[in-house]
Order: structure tokens, then sequence, then C-alpha cells
């Protein structure tokens, strides 16, 4: 049931509704409290332009009783770790860097999360921001004036403050809209899944040995150079991490795929290769890439990608696009986010008969992939409907 589109009201920020958390004892008196409620919505502020961790400013919690604005330059935050690995929900948007800033400063992820972003995806939103979600579901316009600002700076300005508060002032209502929409359609279990996946990624997300497929430019390597850059990728993020500066700021992309490639041994024919300059040749960075290339060498192969010949790479592509037509009026019907349910190479996984395929397991798998696999078992066809739609049927045997 579509719900009536509510006019605009924008946030006021004349009255400040929120308390400022700058002694550590306030911070547990209310980590105390926080732990007494059913759910609670989080955010953080922070910079990470010049540093491989983000660097955490501020955190803004809502909960039953107001707006909590914890200052960590102040206190020590370690102490979030009881709160999130409890049973109390916590509430965010677009989680993914926040929960990165949580996993620094206290080691932990929340247990229980609920991400308003990725839960908009099963009712029909793609990737909407905080503000977007607050218009369509509140009729509320969130003010942007200080979002590109400078969080370590103290004090903060109260233009500040009161745009971190509004990252979490309605985000507790627009949970419980969400919510109770996702109910009404029966797919909590789904939303469940999905973030039981995400918390599980975010946990992994920084494993050095899967650095390299980060590198566009490296993907594309083969044979010794694909072990290189395996090598080269994973010493590049554990020095970026130990240094705490962007991996960038310790080769460039492009500078590690040539030097996967060409496999210097000496100075000097490390500083022709592309992409490495003066800087790069300086301290210890010389010797440890040429001990990288030198480990590359003892790094067990990756799995095999069974190569198809020229037909069936046709048939392939044909019955790709076969599927994905017919999943993106799955997805226009359920209200779903095309993205959400899956992507091109999600949907050439399942139709490859990939074991590992996304769309061949969960609530996916339930929608999209059993229809499929009988579709490519030629138990069932597609055809057009009288409308021009696409239509799934079930053959029978003759």
């Amino acid at each position: 049931m579509k719900r009536n589109k509510p006019s605009p009201v924008f946030a006021s920020s004349a009255t400040q509704d929120f308390d400022y958390v700058d002694s550590q004892e306030s911070l547990e008196t209310l980590i105390d409290e926080l732990l007494l409620e059913e759910r609670i919505a989080v955010d953080t502020e922070f910079h990470r332009e010049k540093t491989y961790y983000p660097s955490v400013a501020l955190v803004q919690i809502a909960h039953s009783k107001g707006i909590s604005l914890v200052d960590p330059l102040k206190v020590e935050p370690k102490v979030f770790a009881k709160l999130l690995d409890s049973e109390v929900l916590i509430i965010m948007h677009a989680a993914s860097q926040d929960l990165e800033v949580f996993q620094r400063i206290c080691g932990v992820v929340p247990r229980r999360l609920f991400d308003t972003q990725i839960a908009a995806g099963f009712i029909g939103m793609s990737n909407p921001s905080l503000a977007t979600l607050c218009e369509k579901q509140l009729g509320i316009v969130l003010k942007k004036e200080s979002r590109f600002t400078d969080w370590m700076t103290r004090p903060l300005s109260s233009s500040q403050l009161e745009y971190a508060a509004n990252d979490v002032r309605h985000l507790l209502e627009v949970h419980y809209l969400v919510n109770k929409e996702l109910t009404s359609r029966r797919r909590i279990a789904w939303v469940e899944a999905e973030l039981a996946l995400f918390l599980e990624q975010a946990k992994r997300r920084r494993e050095p040995e899967h650095a390299w497929k980060k590198i566009k430019e490296g993907r594309n390597l083969s044979g010794k150079a694909l072990n290189n850059i395996r090598a080269l990728a994973a010493w590049r993020e554990i020095k970026a991490s130990n240094l705490n500066i962007p991996v960038r700021y310790v080769f460039p992309d492009l500078a590690l795929a040539a030097i996967a490639q060409h496999e210097p041994t000496d100075i000097e024919s490390l500083e022709n290769v592309r992409g490495v300059e003066s800087r790069h040749l300086k301290g210890p960075f010389p010797e440890e890439i040429f001990l990288a290339l030198k480990n590359a060498k003892k790094l067990d192969p990756l799995p095999k990608v069974v190569k198809r010949g020229k037909d069936t790479t046709n048939d392939l592509r044909a019955g790709v696009t076969l599927v994905s037509a017919w999943i993106a009026q799955i997805a226009r019907e359920l209200e779903l986010d095309p993205a959400m349910l899956g992507t091109r190479s999600d949907i050439e996984a399942l139709v490859r008969g990939d074991p590992e395929a996304r769309m061949g397991s969960g609530w996916r798998h339930q929608i999209v992939g059993e229809p499929v696999k009988e579709l490519l078992q030629g138990k069932a066809a597609l055809a057009f409907d009288t409308d021009g739609g696409l239509v799934l049927e079930r053959r029978e045997k003759r």
C-alpha cells in the first residue's frame, strides 16, 4: 500500500535539544542508561583524508530520552564496546564507515544492527541518503550547511553540533516506519539475512590478502604478475595500516601494477618503472618491494577459472541478457532495488552455475534462484504476456 507523500518541513535549528558528553564519568553513566534501551540510533563524524584509519571526532546517539553527542577527543571511547556487544538494536544509516570507526576505537561492531539505507532497498529505494529517506518517510528536509567542516576543531560551533544531532534526530522514527513497511511486506527475514552478511563483510573489510582485488589495473594480470600484485598489494595494505596513511601515499595503483609486470630487481630498474617517483626510492620501501616479489613465488595459486569456448560464451551472454530482463521486471513488481536483488555479475554467476553465486542461496534464491534454475534445466520458459512483460512458465513434457 502506497503512503501519501507528506509535505516537506524544514528541520529547525532554533532549539538545541542535546547533551554534550565530554567526561569519562558522564560517558559511562550514559552507556549504563543506553544498555536499558531496546534500540538507539548512532552516527559518527570523522576524517580520513590523510590517514589509513578514520579519525573519529564525534559520536551521536539518539535514544528514548533525547540526543547525546559524545566527544571522543575528551573521553576514552573503548567503553562503547559494552554497548555494541549487547542486545540493544543499533540503528545506523549507510553504516559501512561507521562500523570501521567502531572497530578502530573499541574493537567490535554491533551485535544487532539495522542499516536504514540497506533496509530501504527492500521497499524500492536505491541507496537513498539520510536526507532523501527523511524527506520521503517524514516530509522533513535536513539542512546541510556544516556538511564539509573540520570536525577535529574545538570547540565545535553551534551549527556543527546541530548538524551532527540532525544525523540521528529522526533516525528512530525512520526505522519505525521502514520496519513497519518491511513487516507488512513480510521482508524482515530478508533484511536480517542481508545485514548479517553485511556485518561479516565489515569484519573482513581490510584483509591484506584480498587487497589486490581493489586494484583495477591488477585484476587483469595473470601468471607470475598476478601473484606479484597479490603480494605487493598485501605489503602495501600492511604498510599503510602500520603508518596510518592512505594506501595511495605508500604506492599508487599504477606503479604497483607496473612493478608486478616488470619485476625490478634493483634500484635502477625500479626507478624506470612507470608511476614510481623519487620519494618511493627512499628509506626501506625498495628492499621491502623486492622482498614482496620474492614472497610472491611462495603464494598458493588462486582457484582456476574454467574457460569456456566461444559458442558457450555467446550462449551464456544471451541467457544472461534474457534472465537480466526478467529479474529487472521482478524487482519492479516487488518494489525492490534491482541492485539489491543482484548485479549483472551475480546474474552471470547464477547462469554459469557458480556454486558460490549470491543468487544461489537465501532470500535471493527464493525469489529468482530456483525459477532460473528451472529455466536453465529446460523445466520452464520465458514468454511475453499481453502487456509486453515477461512471464516464467513451466514447460509440459512431451
